[in-house]
């Protein structure tokens, strides 16, 4: 078995993503096949992990996923020399109610896979009391186990001196020290998220990262520190939505779950991406489209003269099922309206009109039970997401299309839509993104 470790903070912005990136880089220059993983429901960072090791990262989500499902995916890592994982938020924040496995958090993710944790420790405006919040990590759960700390955004000498003091005192080892250096930062957008598509410097990003891993980390101590997890475990079968699946892949539609893709692609399903702005329509031979969420909404005036793209959708959807979540949910409705109040006309299938101008955050796990069947799961199937956005419904006339309840049970007004074309073909729609089935 690969052993393992989970890199995580006591917050977001601690600098993790920058460490993991860091870490994968500078050990994959040193030979060493490293598979990346990241906890929770996240489309962004396993893509930047994917070229910082050159291996493909996957989601792991104990809230959305049952323990077969996890452990078969975790078999990505055999045959690598490690894994690193990238924990979400802190340590040990999820929902509140238990989901599949978990309640998401990268806690339950370590305590499961058996993987120890390292600690990127944010010291800025702190000394000794960092070494407080970190002893306080270590001995917060049972079954979790803090192997060491990186400690970030040191300022001095004397800055290092008094925390690693703190840390000694702790009994916590201090696996790197990372001196401030300003230009490592992943920039934000609307979303806070950036697309690694969409970041040109993002090579030179990782590499000054990987250089301040081997100047600031004893890499050979962090390779010490991993642990060996579950056995190997077969991997769980995903119904893929078709056999030939017209998919939308581009910087407007490009979040879907790797895990998803090698599903389809691993039940002998066929993948064909198309372009919509590069105004490329659904291959006509395909049986199902589907159309992953993004940020359609930054391109509102392209995909509306995307001519060939949207009477090429609207011709496949006559008479074949096409199937949107988020983003590519409000591509297939009648307008997304930007966040200038321009309104941009869509594909029609759906009679959705979507807005931007007064934004409102919808985020969260979501458990749903179909209304109507979708590509690859019946009617009264039960499914498990999750769903960020900031857009507004104006108009949603058609059928909902399932149940939908957040983390806690509470029901979610955002339920989806369907309907049945004058060809036969199915439109159907989530704001959420699948992740699993739910038993």
């Amino acid at each position: 078995m690969t052993p393992g470790l989970l890199i995580a903070a006591s917050a977001s912005g601690t600098g993790k993503t920058t460490v993991m990136l860091g870490l994968l880089a500078a050990l994959r220059d040193r030979g060493l096949k490293v598979q990346p993983f990241k906890n929770g429901p996240d489309y962004i960072d396993p893509a930047f992990h994917r070229v910082a090791s050159g291996r493909e990262s996957l989601n792991l989500d104990t809230w959305a996923m049952g323990p077969e499902m996890l452990a078969g995916l975790a078999t990505a890592g055999q045959g690598a020399d490690l894994i690193l994982a990238e924990g979400s938020m802190g340590l040990f924040d999820g929902v509140a109610s238990k989901g599949a496995t978990g309640t998401g958090a990268g806690a339950d993710l370590a305590a499961l896979m058996g993987w120890p944790v390292v600690l990127v420790i944010d010291a800025s405006g702190q000394a000794q009391t960092a070494a407080a919040v970190a002893q306080g990590m270590a001995r917060f759960r049972e079954g979790v186990r803090v192997a060491g700390v990186i400690l970030n955004r040191i300022a001095s000498p004397r800055h290092e001196a008094l925390v690693r003091a703190g840390m000694a005192e702790a009994g916590l080892p201090v696996l790197g020290v990372l001196q401030k250096r300003g230009a490592i930062t992943m920039p934000e957008r609307h979303l806070g998220l950036v697309q690694a598509e969409e970041q040109p410097a993002l090579q030179a990003l990782i590499a000054e990262a990987a250089e301040l891993m081997r100047e600031g980390v004893d890499l050979d101590a962090l390779i010490a520190a991993a642990a060996t997890g579950v056995g190997p475990a077969a991997a769980q079968k995903i119904t893929p939505p078709g056999q030939r699946i017209a998919l939308a892949r581009d910087a407007a539609f490009s979040f879907v779950y790797p895990h998803l893709l090698q599903g389809w692609r691993a039940a002998g399903a066929e993948v064909l991406p198309f372009s919509p702005l590069a105004d490329q329509a659904p291959d006509p031979s395909a049986d199902v489209c589907w159309l992953p969420g993004g940020y359609p909404e930054l391109h509102g005036e392209t995909l509306a003269d995307a001519r060939s793209f949207r009477d090429g959708l609207r011709a496949f959807g006559q008479t074949k099922p096409v199937h949107g979540e988020c983003g590519g949910y409000m591509a297939m409705g009648e307008a997304i309206i930007d966040k200038d109040g321009k309104r941009h006309p869509m594909a029609g299938l759906l009679g959705l009109v979507t807005s931007y101008e007064k934004r409102k955050m919808h985020l969260g796990y979501r458990s749903a039970t179909l209304c109507q069947a979708i590509p690859g799961h019946g009617k009264g199937g039960a499914l498990r997401g999750h769903e960020f956005h900031y857009s507004t419904i104006l108009t949603q006339p058609d059928a909902p299309l399932a149940e939908v309840t957040d983390a806690n049970g509470d029901p979610v007004p955002e339920t989806g839509s369907t309907r049945l074309q004058p060809g036969g073909g199915l439109s159907t729609g989530t704001f959420f993104h699948l992740i699993a089935g739910a038993s």
